[in-house]
């Protein structure tokens, strides 16, 4: 893969569209494989920042789309300033699409107009949208899936589950895909509220029809066939956690590795309890539970290699 910035150039003109209204009004091209777009669309008041990775030729390729978490870049994906994405996909044959800016969004379609983040239609963009934009311009098959870490896991298989046509396979990485239930309601709820939005503009109140029509849980036949990895540690500091690199800005490293911890006993509870769920309905699923690891990034470049495992052959 080239160098990033080598092949830099920027185009501020509409220079593609898709059926459904989607249009890239501007264009850097970052390397040889990578372009960072800025996509326009009818359901997004604001411009979405979308990098896209693809591999040389013009022959039909699938599509992976890979979330952040709830605490992701505005302008750039997390997983490419963070996660080494860009490292691991190169010279693999398809198209990486990682969307910025959908920090605390759940990447779903918010009810009502939020103070903090207005009225984001994250699941129109990323299901109608943007897809066959991507098709359309890097030559994708039409054969997708959705991979995502923390809240970008929960949304990956609500997203399978509701549109079992568009995907072949979801991973979750420290996620929670189900959302009903009292935990699962809280850490929702916490993790919009976190970012300053109010929660009951998402989806209203917990335990409505609205609020259970995006729990995979209660569309599990959708899930069925398709290629599912779910992954998270059990909260247990490991040798790793004690060398990573952190920014003091973030605080105090002690401070870091206990919320880090904290936050994965939770991912890891209910990533377990829809484990189980599954086995209980028998649709197969890769496990990727770990016994040490915390809610950080060094345990989420570990896990990507695993998934691309457990999805690339339903592609």
């Amino acid at each position: 893969m080239a160098a990033v910035g080598m092949l830099a150039a920027t185009v501020h003109a509409p220079v593609g569209a898709a059926p459904r209204g989607a249009r890239v009004v501007a264009e850097e091209v970052r390397s040889v494989h990578r372009v960072d777009l800025t996509i326009k669309t009818p359901s997004m008041e604001d411009p979405v920042p979308v990098t896209v990775l693809s591999p040389s030729g013009d022959a039909p390729r699938p599509t992976v789309y890979l979330l952040d978490g709830a605490d992701g870049g505005e302008e750039v994906s997390d997983w490419l300033t963070k996660g080494g994405a860009e490292r691991f996909f190169a010279g693999k044959n398809v198209n990486l699409v990682l969307p910025a800016g959908g920090a605390g969004s759940f990447y779903t379609n918010w009810i009502r107009k939020d103070k903090k983040l207005g009225k984001p239609q994250w699941e129109t963009f990323l299901a109608d949208e943007l897809p066959p934009l991507i098709d359309a311009k890097f030559n994708g098959s039409g054969s997708n899936a959705v991979m995502g870490l923390s809240m970008g896991g929960q949304s990956a298989f609500a997203l399978l589950s509701r549109h079992p046509d568009l995907y072949r396979g979801a991973a979750s990485m420290s996620g929670c895909p189900p959302v009903s239930g009292q935990a699962n309601e809280a850490y929702v709820r916490a993790t919009v509220a976190k970012g300053g939005a109010d929660p009951n503009n998402m989806w209203g109140a917990p335990g409505s029809k609205n609020w259970k029509a995006h729990d995979p849980s209660y569309r599990l036949d959708s899930l069925r066939g398709k290629a599912l990895f779910i992954s998270s540690g059990s909260g247990a500091v490991g040798p790793m956690d004690l060398t990573a690199k952190r920014d003091p800005k973030d605080g105090p490293e002690d401070m870091q590795i206990a919320a880090g911890s904290g936050l994965e006993v939770g991912a890891n509870r209910c990533s377990l309890e829809f484990a189980a769920l599954l086995q209980s309905k028998n649709i197969p699923f890769t496990s990727g539970f770990r016994l040490i690891g915390t809610h950080s990034w060094t345990y989420w470049k570990q896990d990507l290699p695993k998934a691309w495992d457990a999805i690339a052959p339903a592609l």
